[in-house]
């Protein structure tokens, strides 16, 4: 069996280690940025950057879920249902009634699994296409990466307008 992990090129110089197909050095811990898009049938919501911490239910509040209902409601005005998955912050007892008291329609977190299959499909489709849209090769460092997440948000949105 092929273990590509335990291939190393030691070379003087990046030039040397491309004749040697390339090879690139990655870093062990790279920076990571925490993200969260709504998708919608008309498209995707504005990026929220969850940048400098944990998300716990206070951030979720504060933070995502005013992004979701304002997007639904100049979308769909008030004839829609938001639903969420099993997360932390998203079943909360004070996520939930911040959810029940804003939003026209809810799926509570006492009818739909966490892990439901029939939403499965929806989530990596999203994130396939999200990873899709980002160019990789000018994600060099934190600041850059949420530039091109942003950019990759953009790419997808007139994506979905084209098809309309």
């Amino acid at each position: 069996m092929y273990n590509c992990q335990n291939d190393q090129v030691w070379a003087v110089n990046r030039g040397e280690a491309d004749k040697n197909d390339g090879v690139k050095q990655k870093q062990k811990f790279p920076q990571k940025v925490m993200v969260w898009l709504g998708a919608f049938s008309e498209g995707v919501t504005s990026l929220v950057i969850l940048d400098n911490s944990t998300v716990n239910y206070q951030r979720y509040i504060d933070e995502v879920l005013p992004v979701a209902l304002k997007y639904g409601n100049n979308v769909f005005g008030d004839d829609w249902t938001f639903q969420q998955d099993g997360a932390k912050p998203h079943t909360h007892k004070l996520s939930q009634k911040w959810c029940n008291d804003h939003f026209p329609g809810l799926i509570g977190k006492d009818h739909w699994p966490p892990n439901s299959p029939d939403l499965n499909s929806l989530d990596y489709s999203i994130s396939d296409e999200f990873v899709h849209q980002v160019n990789w090769n000018k994600a060099q460092s934190k600041k850059t990466l949420i530039t091109e997440l942003k950019r990759a948000v953009k790419r997808i949105r007139k994506e979905v307008a084209l098809e309309s």
